[in-house]
């Protein structure tokens, strides 16, 4: 099964929003690589739910893909932070998925321990000026993370 790290600022979606709703659309993806990942992303995969830009940043929970990868309609509303003047309704660059909550840690992973992992040293999240919002998670990584929580 395939990992994944997704990061959301927690005043926009937390992972406490998402245990609250239970299921979301995770979108406003507009890198191009997060938005390959997300492509390649498929139903039951999990991801670790990484608050970011935040005084505490750092791994909060897992969530699970309930759905392949959609065209983002945010890309598409004016009135969205996430709104592309280029995109159209029959060429629309963005994805979104759903995601859908698994379980909430008792504690936030914080970055700084994450960096002190030797087992996470390939982890493009520990490197300095990576600022992907989507990316891969090994499953020794995973397992790593998760020894942490």
């Amino acid at each position: 099964m395939p990992y994944w790290l997704m990061k959301s600022e927690p005043d926009e979606l937390s992972i406490h929003d998402l245990q609250r709703l239970g299921q979301t659309r995770w979108d406003g993806v507009r890198n191009y690589q997060a938005r390959n990942f997300m492509r390649s992303m498929q139903i039951g995969d999990q991801l670790f739910f990484y608050h970011s830009s935040c005084p505490e940043p750092g791994i909060a929970g897992i969530a699970g893909i309930s759905s392949l990868a959609y065209a983002d309609p945010t890309a598409l509303d004016p009135h969205s932070h996430y709104f592309d003047a280029k995109a159209r309704e029959e060429k629309n660059p963005w994805s979104a998925v759903d995601v859908t909550f698994v379980e909430a840690f008792s504690r936030v992973i914080p970055l700084a321990e994450l960096k002190a992992q030797s087992a996470l040293l390939e982890l493009p999240l520990v490197h300095k000026g990576s600022r992907l919002s989507v990316m891969p998670v090994s499953a020794e990584q995973w397992t790593a993370i998760l020894a942490r929580r």
